[in-house]
């Protein structure tokens, strides 16, 4: 896994929160029922968020959770990293407890290249992007799921 469950989660609300008009506000129940995330671990991971100041948070009955900055302004590691911190990328991966280019271990060349390259994929994309993203593959499913339908008639 490239980033823990909870910011996978983090990331889920992301992108569910960047389809809502901007300025709304969505109750965290509501966001973790419709994105099959457990209400009470996706609250404490939201009030987080607001606290790191990605999200703005709203109490009473119209309250909730909103995006503070737009969706493209607001990267995967962004996220990654208000959550879960970087150092699971800077730590030697096969374990020792010095490992750098002075003093490799054995996986340290193949795992800095990974690493580099998963750190660069999450800088450059977007929530907008896997929000425009999920957004094209729900369409095609429908579409191929309106053909399948006609096919049995």
């Amino acid at each position: 896994m490239i980033y823990s469950r909870s910011a996978e989660y983090a990331i889920r609300a992301f992108v569910y929160l960047a389809q809502v008009e901007q300025g709304k506000f969505v109750m965290a129940k509501q966001i973790a029922a419709d994105t099959e995330i457990p209400g009470h671990f996706l609250a404490k991971i939201l009030q987080q968020l607001a606290r790191k100041g990605f999200l703005k948070s709203s109490k009473g009955p119209t309250g909730g959770f909103s995006m503070k900055r737009s969706p493209d302004e607001v990267s995967l590691f962004d996220v990654v990293e208000a959550v879960d911190g970087t150092t699971d990328y800077e730590r030697c991966i096969g374990g020792q407890a010095e490992c750098n280019d002075q003093a490799p271990c054995g996986l340290h060349e193949s795992w800095k290249r990974l690493r580099g390259d998963i750190v660069k994929y999450l800088e450059e994309t977007s929530i907008a992007d896997v929000a425009s993203s999920m957004e094209q593959k729900v369409k095609a499913l429908s579409r191929v799921k309106k053909r399948k339908v006609a096919a049995k008639k």
